[in-house]
Order: C-alpha cells, then sequence, then structure tokens
C-alpha cells in the first residue's frame, strides 16, 4: 500500500474518533441540562417569566324529556395562585392569615394540603379557594392587604334546581381525586378538576365536561401579569336531554314520602325511563359544592342509605311478581296446560314440611287463570315442582333475572339467579325440593332488582321482547328477541288483566287507565314483608310498565298497587 494510502487511512480513523468524541461531549452536555440540572432551569425559567391558568370548560345542562333543567351551571369565582409563588418563604402563612382576616378560617397546613393536591408543575395556578361570590372577590381585592400573588378566575359551578328529587339518577360532580386521576385513562384531567359522580353525571362524562382552556401570560419579577402569550379557549360541554318526566318523578316522590323503596316506570317499546326515584334520597348540591368529612360520613353511614339506588342496586326476593316466570316455564316445558287445575286447601305438605298458601282457609280449584288473579300459592308450589329447579332457573335466565340490563347508570347489580350449582357454591349444601317450592313463588335465595322486573313485564306486555332501559334516548335502541310463544303470553296477559280487574290487585285500578299487573307480599329476613306491585297500561295495547316496592311495606296490593295505578294512569294522559 502506498504511503499517500496509509496517511488518508489515519486522516480518516482521526476524523471518526474526533466525531465521536464530540457527540459524547454533546450527549454528556445536553444530559447535563435537561436531565442533573432541569429543574434549576426550569424553576430560573418559570421564576422569570412564564404563568399558565387552566381555564374549565362550561359543564353541557341536563333537561329532562320536556326540557325543564335538571342540572345546570352558575357563575361563580376561584381564588387562583401558583405553586411556586405560593411556596415561597411565609407566602402560605401570610395567605392563611389574610384569608382568616376576613372570617374564612383557613390555615397555612391546609394551605399546603390544597396546592399539594393540585400541583403539577410550579407554573400551573391552581384553586387556593373556590367557589366565591362577586361580592366576597370584590371585597377581597379591594382590599389593601390582598397578596397580589393571588388573582381571581371566573369559573362554572353545577347547580341541580330539582334538589334530592332525581339525585339517583343525575349523580353529582366533585373534585377529582388521587385514586381516579389514576385510573382515567381518557381526557386531559389534572388536580382540582371536576368530574362526574355517580348517575347520569358519571356515566356521560365524556359529552358532558367539554374541553378545558389555557391562558399562558408573562409576569415580572413579582409574578404580577405583564402580558398574555397565549390563550386557548374552552370548549363547552354537550347538553344532555333525558327520557325522565319530571312531573311523572315528583309524582312518584309524593306517593313514597315517607317510606323506603323504589318506583320505576319506562316505555315498554324502546325503554325510555321515565321515572326512576329511591327513597330515601338526598340532596346532590352540597355534594357538588364540597362538604365536610364529618357531613360526607354521616351520609354515607346513615343506616337508611340514601344514597344506595334501589331501582338498580337494591336486591329482593321478588316474590309473586315471579310466578309469571313459573308459569310461563311450566307451560313451554308441558308441566302443565291451559287446562291444568289444583285444589288449594291453604296448606301444601312435602315430606314433613308444610307450605302455607296467604289464604289459609284455601281458594278451592284453581285454575291457570285463577292461579295469577288469586296468586295461589298451592298452585305454584305444585307447578314449580314438576318443571324443576333447572327448568325454572333456565327461563328465569331467558326472562333476564340475574343479569344486568345495562341502563345507562354505573352501579347496577345483576342479583342472584340460585339454582343447585349457585347453591353448593354459595351455602355448601345440596338443592332440595322445598327449596325449588320457595323458589316457584319468588322467595328462597332468588334476588332481583326492581329495573330487573320492570324489563321482565315489559317483555310480557310487548310481546316477547327484552329491551334495555335508556335515559338519554339517543342511546341506541338495544332488544333481545325471547322467541316466546304468543299462546302462552296471552295466557299470562290474560291473568294479569284479571288481577287488576277482579282479583289481588283492585286497588291498583281506579284511576282512569285500564292496567294489568301483579301483587307480591315478600318475605323479608330483616323486618316486616316487602310489599310489590309491576304493572303495564293500556292493558290491550301498553305502553309503559311500572313496578313499586316498599320495604317492609306488608301487603302489595293495598301499598304498593295504588303508588303503581296512580302512576301508570299519569303517563299513559300524557
Amino acid at each position: 500500500m502506498s504511503g499517500n494510502g496509509m496517511s488518508e487511512r489515519k486522516r480518516l480513523i482521526l476524523f471518526r474518533w474526533v466525531v465521536f468524541l464530540s457527540m459524547f461531549v454533546l450527549v454528556l452536555a445536553l444530559y447535563r441540562f435537561q436531565v442533573g440540572q432541569a429543574g434549576k432551569y426550569v424553576q430560573l425559567a418559570s421564576q422569570n417569566r412564564l404563568r399558565f391558568i387552566r381555564i374549565p370548560a362550561a359543564r353541557g345542562d341536563i333537561l329532562d324529556a320536556n326540557g325543564t333543567p335538571l342540572a345546570t351551571n352558575v357563575k361563580t369565582f376561584d381564588l387562583m395562585g401558583y405553586p411556586l409563588d405560593l411556596r415561597k418563604e411565609g407566602r402560605l402563612e401570610e395567605t392563611a392569615s389574610f384569608l382568616s382576616s376576613l372570617g374564612i378560617p383557613v390555615t397555612e397546613s391546609t394551605l399546603g394540603s390544597i396546592v399539594d393536591r393540585q400541583y403539577n408543575v410550579p407554573y400551573n395556578a391552581v384553586t387556593v379557594l373556590p367557589n366565591l361570590t362577586m361580592a366576597q372577590i370584590a371585597t377581597m381585592v379591594s382590599d389593601p392587604e390582598f397578596p397580589d400573588y393571588l388573582f381571581p378566575l371566573p369559573v362554572s359551578r353545577r347547580v341541580y334546581p330539582s334538589g334530592p328529587l332525581l339525585s339517583h339518577i343525575l349523580g353529582y360532580v366533585g373534585e377529582v381525586t388521587k385514586k381516579e386521576l389514576e385510573t382515567l385513562s381518557h381526557g386531559d384531567y389534572r388536580g382540582g378538576d371536576v368530574i362526574g359522580k355517580g348517575g347520569v353525571e358519571q356515566f356521560y362524562e365524556e359529552t358532558l365536561r367539554g374541553s378545558p382552556g389555557e391562558e399562558s401570560i408573562e409576569v415580572d419579577a413579582r409574578g404580577r401579569r405583564v402580558r398574555v402569550l397565549d390563550r386557548k379557549e374552552p370548549v363547552p360541554g354537550q347538553t344532555i336531554r333525558l327520557t325522565v318526566d319530571f312531573g311523572a318523578q315528583s309524582l312518584a316522590a309524593e306517593l313514597m314520602a315517607g317510606r323506603k323503596g323504589a318506583v320505576f316506570a319506562m316505555d315498554v317499546q324502546n325503554g325510555d325511563v321515565k321515572v326512576l326515584y329511591s327513597s330515601p334520597t338526598f340532596d346532590i348540591n352540597p355534594l357538588a359544592w364540597g362538604v365536610s368529612s364529618r357531613e360526607w360520613n354521616r351520609l354515607l353511614n346513615d343506616p337508611e342509605r340514601p344514597m344506595m339506588n334501589r331501582v338498580i342496586s337494591g336486591t329482593y326476593p321478588p316474590g309473586s311478581p315471579f310466578k309469571v316466570v313459573t308459569l310461563y316455564a311450566a307451560l313451554a316445558e308441558g308441566a302443565i296446560t291451559e287446562r291444568t287445575t289444583y285444589n288449594c286447601t291453604g296448606a301444601f305438605r312435602l315430606g314433613d314440611r308444610v307450605f302455607r298458601c296467604w289464604k289459609r282457609t284455601g281458594h278451592g280449584r284453581v285454575d291457570i287463570i285463577d292461579s295469577l288473579k288469586e296468586s295461589c300459592g298451592v298452585y305454584f308450589f305444585q307447578a314449580g315442582l314438576k318443571t324443576g329447579i333447572d327448568a325454572l332457573t333456565y327461563w328465569s335466565s331467558q326472562f333476564g333475572i340475574g343479569e344486568r340490563t345495562d341502563i345507562d347508570l354505573p352501579g347496577e347489580v345483576a342479583g342472584v339467579i340460585a339454582g343447585k350449582e349457585w347453591k353448593r357454591e354459595n351455602i355448601r349444601e345440596n338443592w332440595y325440593p322445598g327449596d325449588t317450592v320457595n323458589y316457584s313463588i319468588g322467595q328462597g335465595y332468588l334476588l332481583v332488582t326492581p329495573v330487573q322486573v320492570a324489563v321482565l313485564y315489559a317483555a310480557i306486555a310487548n310481546g316477547g321482547t327484552l329491551v334495555r332501559p335508556r335515559l338519554v334516548a339517543e342511546r341506541p335502541l338495544k332488544t333481545r328477541g325471547l322467541d316466546l310463544s304468543e299462546k302462552y303470553l296471552g295466557i299470562l296477559r290474560k291473568g294479569l288483566r284479571e288481577v287488576v280487574r277482579d282479583g289481588t290487585g283492585r286497588p291498583a285500578g281506579g284511576f282512569g287507565v285500564e292496567l294489568s299487573g301483579k301483587t307480591g307480599t315478600a318475605q323479608n329476613p330483616h323486618g316486616d314483608d316487602h310489599a310489590w306491585f309491576v304493572g303495564y297500561a293500556p292493558a290491550e295495547n301498553p305502553r309503559y310498565v311500572a313496578i313499586a316496592i316498599v320495604e317492609g311495606g306488608g301487603k302489595g296490593s293495598s301499598v304498593a298497587g295504588p303508588v303503581v295505578g296512580r302512576l301508570l294512569a299519569y303517563l299513559c294522559r300524557r
């Protein structure tokens, strides 16, 4: 190889080393400035120039089916500050002293916790004090002692004009918690933001929330605003119109005054919810504006459980309203026919156990229509035994028992469909014929929610289609055809009509609309029997189904029946 070739090769190798060393020095420098001393330079830059203000979006309104505002916003003010300024020595103490002088009791440590909870970066503004009126802000900023590192920000706050009337439907809003921030996988959420908690507010959070805006400003050395560098306007959330009828909801609350339980009504064809009322209830306005931990714990631990939505989360033995499932199963399985009769003496003996009908003197010879009309227990004891528990649980499942209805609310439970496997797994016992006897009349281990029973009766009324309940009409209609026998459904409908016309459900009639339905008095292991009634109207061309349960109310015919009768009459006249 020539000398020139060797020289060129050495120069190339040298060049490569120079490039390598240069890159190494550059990477080292970048690491030092961007990683090793990042905090220092960010702090220097933010101290001198930049501040960012997050501008919350106005939350979308919630209206009832007729346009009545159920949730809306009012303008208030938040007192804001920057962690960078507030954390300077003596600033928190100064702020606490100033606010206390105005009659707002707050401590330095409390302010420190407030800042830490919302902290993101030093130059993003945090809320020092929320929900101030114009008068309060005017008093503050006109005070010569007002700290110049604080400033007011106009914001929208949630109010619920209906108070406690629709609390279980609407839910409420509150400040996002640290745990919620960790689980939220969508949306631009930060500490201090408000999110839906329960009800429609939570289920439709993405629709109602909108998009927050942001303003970047330049400040001087004392943290005072010099000029606006950039501003992104917030995008308000969308308005939601519910299917709920405010007038019908008000009537349900009036009818349930002083009682524990639930009332629910919906369209049998499309599932539009007209009434969803759980009693007792609670006022959601204080929760939206902030309550103390003592007030929150008092509400949470109230033995009356006002925060539980009994319509979708309360589980009860269904009692006699379940008898339609037993009858359909018995007919479909060939255990009985439309001509089958049983003699009711008031009691039925199975081995060494005696199961009694509600009418101790008995009903005499009872056919299939009379079994519903008079709610004869002895008829169902025998029909259920001949059908068998496996067939009963199968048809229960077909009618939606033991599964969530998928209503557009959080917190719905599935109930308990029971059966042989369930008992072995949960009770560690075999299934006995006596269990089947209890099951056939909606007692024993079987547990349902009121909304499940309403969906079941809607399917009987509309010809055999399970309809998903919905609170927002824009939610897609979802149905499931059950491929039921129209002949057997006709038998059930005829029996349910007789219940109200001349049977145990007579107190539900007489309110100006022809309706069909079923009474129920279900055993309650914790006290007096629960009172049930479920029905649909008009009887010949059903539009609405409604259900009421009164916990510990006693007889369903006289207690729950008139609630459903009056409610259906109101809805059918609308």
